[in-house]
């Protein structure tokens, strides 16, 4: 089951680093390929031998191998894996992951890691407990890490209680049922846009929006985590997918969007667009840079082509089509009415009328709207967790019956 899998398990200074090892038997034992990056702390409660020994790779624990004069690349060996397992994670180091700070090796390649990571707290009872830790573990959470919760028992401090990092065996269950969740869609070719266009009035300035992208790149990321082939046209940001095998096809205006996501949607499974294309585009663009002058400046403007229209009318019984709704009053009705004029499955609603939806924010309050009138609510929640309840969604309506 875990064949091939390249797993990557950073250890940092906790006395339950000892559980380790046996940990890295298992998912040898399995098949699965692993490499092991050490916090300066932990060495001092597992040796490097140990585990270089069992998971027959060299461990990583620093950026200069002072023996040779090599750099380690945090880049390369965040990109390299599957599955990044933080375990044990001290409150130090739930901290560190979740403000950003890179003050080890480890830390850097927690920051540059492209795939999914799991983290293990491991700490002493009232340590676990303190109103800090919870709130760094609720925003890894929050931001799509995978957290193993602590057992209940006894800790080296004598006390008893949640704090205690899961036995190996049960780490070990939980990367293989990780690893066959991942293949849902496996198998699946999936088109997602994402961004803003920006629509030239001459070779300086621009129609645009405020969209950043984040929610269509976390479902995109969701998909392919979930082993589909995904490709994500993507208009003018600065975020870029986490997952490397995400498929990015930059574009920057309407019509370069359109082209592509015509071309993508004869061979693509399930197809959701999420990209604030512009509605309209200047009718004519300005050769050289317009002058500001004292006059009013008028500007005519075109209507640009309906993406989601065209793909309505090409969509084949055996392709799911969902489009994103961003309306600033009667959301559901125009919702609906997008629904159905466009031949959509499903339709996501968020309204900038919610605080904390929309754009320029890490979260989004949305609804789902399906063909059949089955409708589903959310709370407001981290585009990634939304990400994630979209992909859930769609699962269920291709095991079962469009909706």
């Amino acid at each position: 089951m875990l064949k091939g899998k390249k797993i990557l398990i950073g250890i940092t200074g906790s006395i339950a680093a000892y559980k380790i090892p046996l940990l890295v038997r298992l998912l040898k034992k399995e098949g699965a390929e692993v490499r092991i990056v050490m916090s300066p702390a932990a060495k001092d409660f597992v040796t490097p031998l140990t585990l270089a020994t069992l998971s027959e790779n060299p461990v990583e624990g620093g950026f200069f191998d002072h023996e040779t004069g090599a750099w380690n690349s945090h880049v390369d060996l965040g990109l390299w894996a599957d599955l990044f397992l933080v375990a044990p994670a001290t409150a130090n180091t739930l901290a560190k992951m979740h403000m950003g700070i890179a003050d080890n090796y480890l830390l850097t390649v927690y920051l540059s890691a492209r795939c999914a990571v799991m983290f293990a707290p491991a700490m002493d009872y009232d340590m676990y407990q303190h109103p800090a830790t919870k709130h760094n573990i609720q925003g890894l959470v929050n931001r799509g890490n995978l957290l193993i919760s602590p057992a209940f028992g006894e800790l080296a401090s004598g006390l008893c209680g949640e704090g205690r990092l899961e036995e190996p065996e049960v780490i070990f269950d939980l990367i293989k049922a990780f690893f066959v969740k991942k293949k849902r869609f496996e198998g699946k070719k999936v088109m997602v846009s994402a961004g803003p266009t920006y629509e030239a009035i001459d070779p300086v300035r621009f129609i645009g929006n405020h969209s950043s992208g984040l929610m269509g790149i976390s479902i995109a990321d969701a998909f392919a985590a979930e082993g589909a082939e995904v490709k994500l046209v993507l208009g003018p940001t600065h975020l870029q997918p986490t997952n490397k095998n995400v498929e990015v096809i930059a574009v920057s205006s309407a019509d370069e969007m359109y082209k592509n996501c015509r071309i993508l949607f004869t061979t693509a499974d399930i197809t959701v667009m999420t990209a604030a294309v512009a509605d309209y585009k200047p009718a004519a663009v300005a050769k050289q840079k317009i002058k500001k002058k004292e006059s009013v400046l008028s500007l005519q403007l075109a209507p640009t082509t309906d993406i989601l229209m065209e793909l309505g009318q090409m969509k084949q019984k055996n392709q799911l089509l969902v489009g994103f709704a961003l309306e600033t009053n009667e959301g559901k009705k125009h919702a609906l009415e997008k629904l159905h004029k466009k031949n959509l499955d499903l339709i996501v609603l968020n309204s900038l009328e919610e605080p904390g939806a929309g754009f320029r924010h890490a979260t989004n309050k949305v609804s789902f709207f399906g063909q059949n009138g089955k409708e589903l609510h959310f709370e407001l929640k981290q585009k990634t967790a939304v990400a994630a309840d979209l992909v859930n969604h769609i699962y269920t309506m291709l095991t079962t019956e469009k909706s």
